[in-house]
């Protein structure tokens, strides 16, 4: 059971973090949302605040009364179980409340949480809040990533902030670490959080495999790029070739045309592609296009595809740039073998989901430190790429 001293402690660095998040930014950046897909920064703060509010608070705080009644509708994402939602795609339209009405709200939630914590309180409501937290932290992640598209259609290319996280290196060449394969276990081991879809630990059998040591780079996808990957059917699946054709895409989101060569948009505003640095925001039909071109024209790379997400997950200890980007796996997302969703409204939180996505591995520059583990499994649907995707080789050993 989490400790109600140390959870409170979290819970306000936690929330701090969130509103310093927004703190580069004017009301009305707060306010715009870019793609359906994405939600404005204002909504971000107010549904991790809804979260706490209506599946803690509501349930657990004596003398309950909510801050706005109208909010437990405008401010829920996808919890059918808990009643009406303000659909998707026109989160920016809620113009009120006021970004400033959102603040006081989180402000009064915090207040009311600690109290909670400092009564006595059961195991359910500690759990509860222990999943507020990795959900708000999820979401600081989408409120880069939101921010980052919202930021890209403005053009002007406006930096977000001087301070925000840049990829590192990947280092001078990519090296295969192989695997000899056989059964091996995955999945949450049981120490500390996971979500309920990293669970149950089970055994799974892996062939002879390599895995790359690092992702791919920047200036391997420039590579690609140049090769006319993106106007050659034979390296696409056919939903993905279609994909590119109805879209006209040729290149990863955020890539510039740079006189004869190519920019990227960051956070830090537009850029130089730097070679040696993950390349990002790719969908899962341009990284298995790209395995498919690199295995067919790289001798050291013959039979290269992307990994399952159970190699990816052996491998992890050994591998280097993990958390730099989300790395696309061959899985689709699914039910490990025993899955039991969790109990109540948060029994929605990832089962429900479980159809039509791929999984990716591993973290971002995005993602708050510590958040992320070698069980977590992120997904997407194959042609999201607003995120920081990217992807790492592997191939079959013979």
């Amino acid at each position: 059971m989490a400790d109600p001293v140390d959870l409170a402690r979290r819970l306000a660095a936690v929330r701090a973090r969130s509103v310093a998040l927004a703190a580069p930014l004017s009301a009305e950046d707060c306010q715009a949302q870019s793609m359906p897909e994405a939600s404005p920064i204002k909504w971000h703060l107010a549904h991790t605040t809804w979260f706490f509010e209506t599946l803690v608070l509501e349930r657990f705080e004596p003398g309950f009364r909510a801050f706005d009644p109208s909010f437990r509708v405008l401010f829920n994402s996808y919890y059918n179980g808990v009643g009406a939602k303000h659909p998707r795609s026109q989160r920016g339209l809620l113009t009120r409340p006021a970004l400033a009405e959102v603040l006081r709200w989180r402000e009064q939630v915090q207040v009311r949480l600690v109290a909670l914590l400092q009564s006595p309180v059961s195991g359910e409501a500690l759990a509860l809040i222990e999943l507020g937290l990795q959900h708000e932290q999820q979401h600081q992640e989408l409120m880069l990533t939101d921010l980052l598209h919202l930021l890209s259609c403005h053009p002007g290319g406006p930096v977000y902030d001087a301070a925000a996280p840049v990829p590192e290196s990947g280092g001078a060449s990519t090296q295969w670490i192989e695997h000899a394969g056989g059964t091996v276990e995955i999945g949450h081991d049981g120490s500390g959080f996971a979500f309920d879809n990293e669970t149950p630990r089970h055994a799974t059998l892996l062939p002879p495999h390599a895995m790359a040591d690092r992702p791919v780079t920047q200036g391997q996808w420039a590579e690609f790029v140049a090769d006319g990957g993106y106007r050659d059917p034979r390296w696409w699946l056919a939903a993905g070739w279609d994909w590119v054709a109805a879209q006209g895409i040729e290149a990863p989101l955020h890539w510039r045309r740079d006189g004869a060569g190519w920019s990227r948009f960051s956070l830090h505003g537009l850029q130089a592609l730097r070679s040696d640095a993950p390349v990002a925001h790719l969908s899962l039909y341009e990284a298995d296009a790209y395995a498919h071109w690199r295995a067919a024209t790289d001798a050291t790379c013959r039979g290269a595809r992307l990994p399952t997400e159970a190699e990816w997950e052996h491998a992890a200890p050994q591998l280097a740039g993990c958390g730099q980007v989300w790395e696309w796996t061959s899985s689709g997302y699914a039910s490990y073998p025993g899955y039991r969703p969790w109990a109540g409204a948060v029994g929605e939180y990832n089962g429900k989901f479980m159809v039509n996505q791929y999984v990716l591995r591993g973290g971002s520059i995005a993602t708050p430190p510590g958040h992320a583990r070698p069980s977590y499994r992120n997904f997407f649907p194959a042609d999201a790429r607003w995120q920081f995707s990217g992807l790492r080789l592997a191939r079959d050993l013979r």
